[in-house]
């Protein structure tokens, strides 16, 4: 990510807490919180990766294939099980949006824009549109609603999982803000 040090630090740590209570809602005994934790858990990895300060690290050319690849695949992946559940469109949406970072990284190392300084790239702007959206929609959400009490283990709490939901939606605006 290209921009000041310390807020792309802040952002690498915020989607590597993300990525790893992700992995901490894997092992849920509550199947709906299990589903979609693996590939939030890769979203949030993957986000705090490529988040790293471009002053501290720059990785190598081939890296952005990889990162391209692996995102098309969990993109392949968020496509079939969308067919049974439509939260998988946002994953959809979301590996396709690391997918053109990704590519545009690797098109155009020097400047890294991907719109030659003339703008917002159009497909930059519609993902902007929709992760914007997306983070009012999840803050919205963070309402707490009552309901029942006692407790729950930290793997099954969804006022958690929104919260992280949100962080990352948070996290995409910032990293697209920076194409």
């Amino acid at each position: 990510m290209h921009g000041p040090i310390s807020p792309g630090w802040l952002l690498v740590a915020l989607c590597a807490a993300t990525g790893a209570y992700c992995l901490l809602r894997m092992r849920s005994g509550v199947e709906e919180q299990r589903r979609a934790a693996g590939s939030e858990a890769l979203m949030g990895f993957g986000m705090a990766a490529m988040a790293v300060p471009a002053a501290v690290f720059t990785p190598p050319q081939w890296a952005w294939s990889g990162y391209a690849v692996v995102f098309g695949a969990a993109g392949l992946h968020a496509l079939w099980a969308a067919r049974t559940d439509a939260h998988h469109l946002h994953h959809l949406v979301g590996t396709s949006a690391m997918v053109y970072m990704a590519v545009v990284m690797a098109a155009s190392p020097g400047s890294h824009t991907g719109h030659g300084g003339a703008g917002v790239a159009p497909v930059t702007g519609a993902l902007l549109l929709y992760f914007a959206g997306y983070v009012l929609l999840s803050g919205v959400r963070l309402v707490p609603v009552a309901g029942g009490g006692g407790a729950v283990a930290w793997g099954d709490r969804p006022e958690l999982a929104r919260a992280c939901r949100l962080s990352m939606g948070i996290a995409m605006v910032t990293m697209l803000l920076t194409m």
